[in-house]
């Protein structure tokens, strides 16, 4: 709580004790929040155009993070955007005066760890404490357990801050509001949950709940047997992790879309490409492109920015929609390598770059590595699985590829590239030799979207060797309509085998189904 009347800075009942040229540099950066303060701006609001050092201005910004709880590593609340200047970058919310405040919060005292009215610049989640609604007590040790293993998995996702269990355990056996629990965390989100026996099963149930609104943006609830209930406590983990990290994209992705235009930092801006990759469409990834590239410019370190840009330049080529293939492979692959160079311990840029290196640049072992470390470093990450499974298709490891598909479609059942998953399936059943289970894949993928060139030339070439030649043309016509020019001769360009007898297989089928050479 900052009363800029009174000069006090609170934090729970905590009266912080800030010199006051630090709390004047503190007001004027949460005032000037909107925009990046340079360092000239910073001497003519706070000094009076004074002339100042860099070692004092650096020491009072320093000073300011340590009186609110940050720090220079971290930078939840004062980002530094190197060589233009600092900003505020917590959420502000005006309240009513601190003498009202401050005896209601008596009344009502709150963690003393809390910190009132700031929220984390990145998504922010808590875990609570899951309710033992067994009456029995030795249940209450397997709901914790689960809860640990739920906080442990979250806290693999980079672009995730969430909340140590000893500040979300302060609340059980609590009976709390959430929107209150998301002020006095500073979390935007929060799952919830709670655990019944009845016989010798056991039922878990969970959601995800938005802090600001009190909406509900997830549910569902997990059976087992008790005697397997370590084994119970992984498949809740597992299914809770790759259910929500979805939702928690796409609940951002809706409140970044919400914002205003000059308001928008880094990761905005990331999230607003997202919500135009996830358009499908020329013009979609056509704007996505250049919101990555802003995002990077606004924090050059921003790894899964650089995997995004990445992969835009993949679904351009995996459409036909490349313009300039040499300029375009050799961006992709820059992107690609920055993105696994700063990622090397997030899950989903090495993702988005193990696919583009892949399909785009080529490179298959790299991209096996990298996927494979994305699932060393988050086994719930559906996008990993998925990303691996496309790598071991070009590798011509169709098992291999069938498994990491089913895995991340049983980890996000609603996920967006839920089309990619059972197309890269369809194709892997293609180069097993299991054409019927292909084509029943590929059709199962033209459902989801039918102007998808992937699953087009699976489906042309799966229904052309089961026999089923009608199908077969009916999805070369689809094809030809999107790309008039495609040809047989410029499959290899489009296709990345490591097998010269999968292309001799597939350049065949395709010329079964009616393409021209």
């Amino acid at each position: 709580m900052l009363d800029v009347d009174r000069r006090e800075l609170r934090r729970g009942q905590e009266l912080i004790t800030v010199e006051p040229q630090v709390f004047d540099l503190l007001v004027y950066l949460v005032q000037n929040r909107d925009r990046v303060v340079s360092k000239d701006d910073l001497i003519k609001g706070v000094w009076g155009g004074r002339i100042v050092s860099e070692s004092t201005l650096t020491s009072r910004i320093t000073a300011v993070r340590k009186a609110i709880g940050d720090n220079g590593v971290e930078q939840r609340l004062i980002r530094t955007v190197p060589r233009k200047g600092v900003r505020f970058v917590g959420l502000v919310r005006d309240e009513q005066p601190i003498g009202d405040w401050y005896a209601a919060e008596t009344a009502h005292p709150v963690p003393a760890s809390a910190e009132v009215g700031l929220l984390h610049d990145r998504p922010s989640i808590a875990v609570m404490p899951f309710q033992n609604m067994s009456g029995d007590y030795e249940q209450e040790y397997f709901a914790d357990g689960v809860v640990d293993d739920i906080i442990t998995a979250l806290s693999r996702m980079r672009w995730l801050f969430v909340i140590a269990r000893n500040s979300s355990f302060t609340y059980k056996g609590r009976a709390v509001d959430m929107k209150q629990v998301g002020r006095e965390l500073a979390v935007r989100y929060v799952l919830e949950g709670s655990v019944r026996k009845a016989a010798n099963r056991v039922r878990i149930t969970g959601q995800l709940i938005d802090t600001s609104t009190g909406a509900h943006l997830w549910a569902d609830r997990f059976e087992g047997a008790l005697e397997d209930i370590f084994g119970l406590q992984d498949q809740v983990t597992t299914s809770v992790i790759g259910a929500i990290a979805p939702q928690l994209e796409q609940a951002e992705i809706r409140r970044a879309k919400r914002k205003p235009t000059e308001s928008l930092d880094a990761y905005d801006y990331y999230l607003r490409g997202m919500a135009s990759y996830y358009l499908r469409t020329r013009e979609g990834i056509n704007e996505a492109v250049p919101l990555f590239y802003k995002a990077i410019e606004l924090d050059p370190d921003f790894a899964s920015a650089y995997g995004m840009a990445a992969w835009c330049y993949a679904w351009r080529k995996i459409n036909g929609w490349m313009t300039d293939r040499a300029r375009e492979i050799a961006e992709t692959e820059k992107l690609a390598r920055r993105a696994a160079e700063l990622g090397r311990d997030d899950a989903v840029a090495l993702s988005r770059c193990s696919h583009a290196l892949a399909f785009v640049v080529g490179d298959l072992d790299t991209a096996a590595s990298f996927a494979d470390r994305a699932l060393a470093l988050n086994p719930n990450l559906a996008g990993a699985w998925y990303a691996s499974g496309w790598v071991r298709v070009w590798l011509g490891e169709p098992d291999v590829a069938i498994d990491h598909f089913a895995h991340a479609l049983r980890l996000s059942t609603l996920d967006p590239h839920t089309i990619g998953m059972q197309a890269g399936t369809a194709f892997a059943h293609f180069l097993a030799g299991r054409y019927r289970q292909a084509s029943s894949w590929a059709a199962k993928a033209m459902w989801e979207q039918a102007n998808y060139r992937t699953t087009l030339f699976i489906a042309a070439a799966s229904n052309a060797l089961c026999g089923q030649l009608n199908e077969a043309h009916k999805a070369i016509v689809l094809l030809r309509n999107l790309d008039p020019t495609l040809r047989g001769a410029t499959i290899k360009e489009w296709a990345q085998f490591r097998r010269p007898d999968h292309l001799e297989k597939f350049e065949d089928a395709l010329r079964k189904a009616g393409l021209p050479d």
